[in-house]
């Protein structure tokens, strides 16, 4: 890839619609995203850090836990450079899990709890993981994996005593377990290392060389513009930029006064981001849930709402109705904003009745750390677009057959970004990584938009097949491969329709197999048995064929109008 030019400030009409107060550029980051925890507990040492159903960890006792983490993984033997897999839900020692391993140098990759051995198995095939931080519920999983992918040290971590002590003796929990530091904290899963005792071993000398901005520092698995997952590389660098940006964006949060709710999985590029190094670098008291819930999150807004809320459509969606029932107010909910799938304007409307504050989209990929736009959080905010570029980021509108051909301002075509969050590549796959990018070093997103006066973007189509579902990527390759292992089944598609309450419904097309009939809630049993629960198709159409290609190629766009018109 090469460098070029920075673009004039004619092709620059954003900065002209950015809020009062927002910098038009940002200066180049320094440290490594241990720095910004390091900075925080520095400032605010007894500030609250996290808040897991009421327990409060301070920022000075979360650098003490993370150091104590780090010290655990140092004698286990990881280094600089190594992989460490962090297989946990939103928790207190996710956050501490995570800066542990960056504080060796070595590398995040973040998994979804949720998924199945097959599906866990691919990453770890992938990224070579031999030291795994695991939620106890799931140490099985990996446990699963064949004796050729054997993870030599996994770490399994119980939840229960990060709890408040009400709740662990609602549990039942005996007495002689609440006590912090104990192994007898939690119960040992068999072949495992508990969490409590790699914090055993006192802390990390402060001499142990700490990352470097150009350091790798996560692995964040997406499935590009095609294909199965691939492992996006993203660097110190690249995170503590669109931290950066984030605070640039709203200059009304006070930095050491905001409270963030992580409703979003932190296994996930966008709740990796804002909830996890975006609230770190604030600051924030981040009041962390393991899943969302709207009776929990109600209950957390009475003693502390939010100052900032990341979510999706449908989050928002259902904590209005619960709030509207309980008659609980949400009136100090200052900025929401929303990603992962369209906002629907007849949703923002209501929700800034309610709140009084802003809810608006914005626009991201993994590959992009992963926010590249968003809607200003001020009056000229626009719904039924993505917004803005953030500070620093430069947008293009290309041809998509011919990437390095630049379409003027208001032509629809491919969206092309740089910036400094966006990605260097994918982990093992050159051609991949060459084929993300145009000659002239702009990365291609796959989604075709317009930019529209003001420099306000709106994303019209995607050229990828992938299916958005609640926020999550699905291939359809990967749920078509497991469709057609089903003895029932000759040929399959699947694409994604449009839903309103989760952006799209992942839908199969199948052809018989000669002679069987299909059931469709058999085969989609037969999917949840091998898939994680959003990848299931939503419904199960039997046609007599599909359309192909002359190579014989499923043609995917072609499924999608046939299902839409029988629908």
């Amino acid at each position: 890839m090469t460098e070029n030019p920075s673009p004039s400030p004619a092709d620059r009409p954003w900065l002209a619609s950015y809020a009062d107060r927002v910098p038009l550029e940002l200066g180049p980051v320094t440290g490594s995203l241990l720095t910004i925890v390091q900075n925080t507990a520095a400032a605010h040492p007894e500030s609250v850090a996290l808040d897991f159903f009421g327990r409060e960890t301070r920022y000075r006792e979360l650098t003490e836990q993370i150091d104590r983490a780090a010290e655990g993984l140092r004698r286990l033997g990881v280094t600089a450079g190594d992989v460490v897999a962090i297989v946990l839900p939103n928790c207190p020692q996710h956050i501490v899990a995570f800066y542990a391993v960056l504080r060796l140098g070595a590398v995040v990759v973040e998994h979804n709890p949720l998924y199945t051995p097959r599906e866990l198995r691919h990453q770890f095939e992938d990224h070579g993981a031999t030291v795994a931080i695991v939620w106890n519920n799931v140490v099985s999983t990996v446990q699963e994996f064949p004796s050729d992918l054997a993870v030599e040290h996994l770490v399994s971590v119980d939840l229960v005593p990060a709890l408040p002590l009400r709740m662990r003796a609602a549990l039942r929990l005996p007495v002689r377990r609440a006590r912090e530091g104990r192994a007898a904290l939690t119960t040992p899963v068999s072949g495992t290392l508990t969490w409590e005792r790699l914090l055993s071993s006192g802390a990390i000398d402060p001499a142990h060389p700490l990352p470097s901005r150009d350091d790798v520092a996560v692995l964040q698995y997406t499935s590009g513009t095609t294909g199965a997952p691939k492992g996006a590389i993203l660097t110190h660098a690249n995170l503590l930029a669109n931290a950066d940006q984030a605070q640039a964006w709203v200059p009304d949060i006070s930095r050491g006064d905001c409270v963030v709710y992580a409703v979003l999985p932190m296994f996930h590029a966008y709740g990796l981001t804002l909830c996890l190094t975006f609230a770190m670098s604030m600051g924030a008291r981040l009041v962390l849930f393991p899943k969302f819930d709207p009776e929990l999150v109600l209950t957390a807004i009475r003693s502390h709402p939010p100052t900032f809320l990341p979510l999706v459509p449908p989050i928002a969606e259902r904590l209005l109705a619960a709030a509207t029932e309980k008659h609980v107010s949400l009136a100090d909910i200052e900025i929401a904003i929303s990603g992962a799938m369209p906002l629907r304007e007849s949703l923002v409307t209501p929700w800034e009745e309610a709140t009084g504050g802003y809810l608006v989209e914005g626009y991201g990929l993994s590959e992009c750390s992963p926010v590249l736009m968003a809607n200003p959080v001020a009056p000229n905010r626009r719904a039924g677009t993505v917004g803005l570029p953030l500070p620093g980021t430069d947008l293009r509108i290309a041809v998509p057959e011919s990437p390095e051909r630049v379409l003027p301002l208001g032509e629809e075509g491919e969206l092309q970004a740089r910036g400094p969050q966006v990605f260097s590549g994918y982990v093992g796959h050159p051609d991949e990584t060459a084929a993300a990018f145009t000659a002239d070093g702009w990365f291609r997103t796959g989604d075709i938009a317009r930019i529209l006066d003001g420099g306000f973007v709106t994303i019209v189509d995607r050229i990828k097949e992938l299916i958005i579902t609640g926020g999550f990527n699905v291939a359809p390759s990967e749920v078509e491969d497991v469709l057609r292992s089903h003895p029932s089944v000759d040929n399959a598609a699947v694409v994604g329709l449009p839903s309103e309450h989760s952006g799209e419904d992942v839908v199969a097309a199948v052809v018989a197999a000669p002679g069987a009939v299909v059931d469709g809630e058999e085969l989609r049993a037969y999917v949840r048995e091998r898939l994680t629960p959003y990848k299931v198709p939503r419904r199960v159409v039997v046609v007599d064929e599909l359309p192909l290609s002359l190579i014989g190629k499923v043609l995917r766009r072609r499924v999608r109008e046939q299902l839409l018109e029988r629908s």
